[in-house]
């Protein structure tokens, strides 16, 4: 069961473009948002000079967002060597703990985990050159870095960067049921499937779309699809191209363009089991 939260975001410099600091109610973890030409300004804040947690992030030469996570027991200490041997990154965000209740063993269960997780969403490239090892530590430890990773993501997402959120999200107590909806178009050789998100729409891994396109599919939609063949995102078997993962599509309509080939209104295209469309279903 979900409840709700409360966060606490601190400008430090009265600059929403600054340092931040952000708070969990009942919670003693703390994360700190560093634009990195900021990171100079952090010299004096003691609770930096400890153990933590911390993520580099920015993109690579192609766009694409980037994350690098890492551990240290003086998290100053280490972004700063970071100014020098990293370039790709604009913002750090690093997580300590108000209590100094974090340990070695602690950030190294921590990097490993962030790590597997960060992989299997998928959303951003990972920077890091080696899998960070996991520490061996007791149940109950392990139990606290688990509720430590559950509230790190609350805050990460609250903070802007999606890092760790999984792309089918998960229906809330108070939420309308998340509806999955298909388009099956035997002529165009089409069967997708998908839910919409407070992103866009997903379409699943697995969903098969039609290799041909028509000649008159909107350049957008054309470079779209060559993208996500070049990314291996779709990929040719068979007749089909098929997606090899979850991909998030920024409206149903460009969801249902590319899986058809053609110019296609998603709001109309994809159906609900019960035949209602996703406009029918969304004014229901």
């Amino acid at each position: 069961m979900k409840f709700g939260k409360t966060i606490k975001l601190f400008l430090i410099d009265g600059d929403p473009n600054g340092r931040i600091t952000c708070e969990l109610s009942n919670w003693t973890g703390k994360a700190y948002k560093i634009p990195r030409i900021k990171v100079k300004e952090y010299s004096d804040r003691k609770d930096l000079v400890s153990t933590g947690i911390y993520l580099l992030i920015g993109k690579n030469e192609e766009g694409e967002d980037m994350v690098y996570l890492g551990e240290a027991e003086n998290i100053y200490s280490r972004i700063n060597q970071h100014l020098s041997q990293k370039d790709f990154w604009n913002e750090t965000i690093v997580f300590v703990s108000k209590d100094d209740n974090l340990n070695k063993a602690h950030i190294k269960y921590l990097e490993n985990r962030l790590f597997e997780i960060a992989t299997t969403v998928d959303r951003y490239k990972l920077a890091n050159n080696n899998i960070p090892t996991q520490s061996a530590i007791s149940e109950s430890d392990k139990a606290e870095m688990e509720e430590f990773i559950d509230n790190l993501k609350i805050l990460v997402n609250t903070l802007g960067h999606k890092i760790f959120e999984g792309k089918r999200e998960i229906k809330s107590e108070n939420s309308k049921e998340i509806q999955e909806f298909t388009l099956s178009n035997p002529r165009e050789n089409s069967n997708a499937t998908g839910i919409p998100t407070s992103e866009g729409f997903v379409v699943f891994k697995g969903s098969k779309i039609s290799e041909s396109m028509t000649p008159k599919i909107p350049e957008g939609l054309k470079k779209l699809r060559e993208k996500l063949i070049s990314l291996d995102t779709l990929k040719l078997i068979d007749s089909n191209y098929v997606f090899q993962k979850d991909y998030i599509f920024n409206s149903p309509s460009a969801a249902a363009g590319v899986v058809l080939g053609r110019s296609a209104n998603g709001l109309t295209e994809w159906r609900a089991n019960s035949g209602l469309n996703l406009k029918d279903f969304e004014t229901h």
